[in-house]
């Protein structure tokens, strides 16, 4: 069988990743196993409740958390669990609710980590999906629940694939479900008789369990041979690569990395002592510096002038043309006999006659009807001698900036030479050292590149060889569950596990010492009573604390049964409508109810997992706490997004 530590699925680290840094939830204990109780304390709207829901997105659900401070930031989410004892990472995209998820064997920051396969979220029934391989680690893949509205009909009964987000419902006890009169999903017929075929299931007295173990059974033993085939191939590939055990590699590894940090040290000790030993060239160095500044500036001086001609050159051209035009206006009156004109030479503009300037662009006209352009003629001719003189300043200029340039460029080009000739019989040492230096260092960098390519096949042979072994024991359980099953051997049936469980229901209510205990008990189909009344007609509080106890009662017989509950489970807001701060009375019940989760874990329960996002801890779960989110920006951390304050 196996192991308690090593059956189901436990939380290790959430991460969620920004563009340029990480935002990490660990649940690990100092040992760096999975924490018995791990809980997550902090005043409200810190992002307790998201954490609880970006592991149940990493584990198939549909959407994630859509909060303000997580869409503009965070890109992907990684879960890192354990699948029967082996450390394995579960992506997803963040934004548009990705289809698929990457799974890959590992640890996060582990070297040597190995592509990640991508599993499809639908169907939950198809063979590489996400829900089949966490199924699969929970003693429960391939298993096919019955739909009873198809089971009056002819030809036979209907059955569904189970899915891995149906088995959650036993695993996530949301804060909504707390107080809620729907606990058992009675507004939604489907679902409510999905939930009870989800529980038998979980305690292995679905019908047909026989039928279903021989099934399960068939399909492992098929996966095994398949396994074992390919862990013979992948073992060749590596044999043939003479890559050498873990040890070998791991020990090369480690010296890669310690001769390229030493290369490191060693170069920048060597660049101090070559700056060091240089340091009588400072002169030289600052004078190479000022002629270098010089040389631009008149670099840039010549530019300039260079490029003001030759706008100017084009401006002149321009200024010529319209002395030229104005000149032939001028001498009309002169050449032709005077007519009268009809439209302005200048811009066209319709006259009437008789005006003294056009009406559009104001040029004066003479008594004869024609235009004068002794004004605009004299203007041109002004600006037109100006821009000459400009021009002749700029070309006379231009012969000296250049001048100028060419010397402060010899003057750069020398400064260099003398500064490379007073450090080249210093600096030569140095330069030697720094290429011995280089050639170790790309050594080093080969010898951990080959190092990690040949931990990633060994850790793939590895992962193969553990697959194999689990597939083995799952074989070996589901044989013991079938010899179990048999007529030689009566397996207990549904009524004796619905007993136990509203036994532990009502042992648990008076531990919480729930006020005018009478008559709690479970029905057959589930639902929790309390004073011979379903839970729907108790009090906000009081369906919270019934809440509680019925998703404890199913949760730890499951585990103590060794049943296939996945052997997590997740609480949100378990102070939910107990009462005001203060209040004595409900302070002593919140205090039970983390005395019971710790003294269950660490008896009972030992090897499940638990996890809780509660607003205000009592303080004798002050252990317990993971991270305590203050909502202060003086007191990190503010909330799960740290850097998100305002």
């Amino acid at each position: 069988m196996i192991g308690l530590r090593a059956h189901g699925i436990r939380l290790r680290r959430l991460r969620l990743h920004s563009g340029d840094r990480t935002y990490d939830v660990d649940f690990r204990a100092p040992d760096d196993a999975p924490r018995p109780l791990s809980v997550l304390a902090g005043a409200f709207s810190t992002g307790k409740t998201t954490i609880l829901e970006f592991v149940d997105y990493c584990l198939g659900a549909s959407d994630h958390p859509r909060h303000p401070e997580i869409m503009p930031k965070v890109r992907a989410a990684t879960l890192e669990v354990e699948l029967s004892g082996s450390p394995y990472l579960i992506e997803r995209a963040v934004g548009e609710p990705s289809m698929y998820a990457y799974v890959r064997a590992g640890r996060l920051d582990e070297p040597g980590a190995t592509p990640p396969v991508r599993r499809p979220l639908r169907p939950a029934s198809h063979p590489e999906s996400l829900s089949t391989l966490l199924l699969s680690h929970c003693k429960l893949e391939g298993v096919r629940l019955r739909d009873t509205l198809h089971q009056q009909q002819p030809g036979g009964v209907d059955t569904d694939p189970l899915s891995f987000r149906d088995l959650m419902w036993l695993c996530f006890l949301p804060n909504e479900r707390l107080d809620d009169k729907d606990l058992l999903f009675r507004s939604v017929p489907m679902k409510h008789l999905k939930l009870r075929q989800v529980v038998d299931v979980v305690f292995d007295v679905h019908d047909d369990h026989s039928v279903e173990v021989g099934r399960r059974i068939r399909a492992v033993e098929s996966e095994l041979s398949a396994a074992r085939a390919a862990y013979r191939a992948a073992e060749q590939i590596v044999d043939e690569q003479h890559t050498g055990d873990r040890e070998h590699l791991e020990a090369l590894h480690r010296t890669a990395k310690d001769e390229l940090a030493a290369c490191a040290q060693a170069l920048a000790a060597l660049d101090a002592q070559a700056r060091a030993d240089t340091m009588f060239a400072e002169d030289l160095r600052e004078r190479h510096r000022g002629t270098a500044v010089a040389a631009r500036h008149a670099a840039a001086g010549l530019r300039d002038r260079e490029t003001s001609l030759q706008r100017m050159l084009a401006l002149h051209g321009s200024y010529a043309d319209d002395v030229a035009k104005w000149t032939m206006l001028a001498e009309a009156d002169h050449l032709f006999e005077p007519m009268r004109v009809s439209a302005c030479p200048s811009c066209l503009a319709p006259l009437a006659g008789g005006e003294e300037r056009c009406p559009a662009c104001l040029l004066p006209m003479t008594d004869g009807g024609s235009v004068d352009v002794t004004a605009e003629l004299r203007s041109a001719k002004t600006r037109l001698a100006e821009l000459n003189r400009y021009l002749e300043e700029l070309q006379d200029e231009l012969p000296r900036l250049r001048d100028a340039a060419e010397r402060t460029q010899e003057a750069e080009a020398r400064a260099a030479a003398e500064v490379d000739e007073a450090t080249a019989h210093t600096i030569t040492p140095f330069l030697a050292q720094r290429d011995a230096l280089a050639r170790r260092r790309e050594e080093a960098a080969a010898t951990l590149q080959r190092a990690l390519s040949g931990l990633r096949l060994v850790q793939s042979l590895e992962r193969r060889a553990a697959g194999i072994l689990h597939q083995m024991d799952q074989v070996a359980a589901y044989r013991e569950e079938l010899a179990a099953a048999g007529p030689q051997a009566r397996r207990a049936d549904r009524t004796a596990v619905v007993r136990r469980v509203s036994a532990r229901y009502r042992e648990i209510l008076q531990e919480w010492r729930y006020p005018k205990l009478a008559d709690a008990y479970l029905a057959e189909d589930l639902t929790p009573y309390m004073r011979g009344e379903p839970y729907t007609a108790a009090s906000s509080g009081g369906r919270t604390l019934i809440a509680l106890a019925w998703q404890l009662a199913l949760f730890e017989i499951a585990w103590e049964s060794r049943s296939s509950h996945p052997g997590f489970l997740m609480l949100d807001s378990p102070q939910k409508n107990l009462g005001v701060a203060g209040d004595l009375a409900d302070s002593l019940t919140i205090e039970r109810i983390y005395r019971h989760l710790e003294q269950w874990l660490a008896g009972r329960g030992g090897g499940a997992q638990i996890v809780v996002a509660d607003n205000a801890p009592p303080p004798a779960a002050a252990d317990d706490v993971v991270v305590r989110f203050s909502r202060r920006p003086e007191q990190p951390p503010y909330g799960l997004i740290d850097d998100e304050t305002s």
